[in-house]
């Protein structure tokens, strides 16, 4: 699978910071689930999108470094593998000043048709959107 990635740049806003003044690390995960969402509406028709659905079945992250408010961040993702009914989407986020890797993640999902919420088989016309 050749992998097509999809960027998404943020600001850290003052509503992510914890107790201990970095980045909440649920907001680190929000924010793999949101560019996924945002990598998937882009890729995906109309008519894809309301067939079928994503569905969490796992969550992996590694917390490298800590981010601050202010700071520029990057979030990288792509699909690593999409088989049966399972896919494999990796992320990095990187303090955009200095490339500084913060977070590494993968998720694994599971596509279910929209009418019946039921694991459904990835079609070749998904596969391929992200290649």
């Amino acid at each position: 699978m050749n992998l097509e990635m999809y960027s998404l740049q943020i600001t850290v806003p003052a509503s992510a910071i914890d107790d201990r003044g970095h980045v909440n690390n649920l907001t680190y995960l929000q924010w793999c689930l949101d560019a996924a969402e945002k990598h998937w509406e882009q890729n995906a028709s109309e008519e894809l999108r309301k067939k079928y659905v994503w569905y969490v079945l796992r969550h992996e992250i590694d917390y490298r470094a800590a981010a601050f408010e202010g700071e520029e961040l990057q979030i990288d993702t792509w699909v690593a593998t999409a088989e049966g009914v399972r896919s494999k989407r990796c992320y990095k986020i990187f303090r955009k000043s200095d490339r500084k890797l913060l977070v590494e993640a993968n998720t694994d999902w599971c596509l279910l048709a929209t009418e019946n919420l039921k694991p459904t088989k990835i079609p070749e016309e998904i596969r391929t959107l992200f290649e």
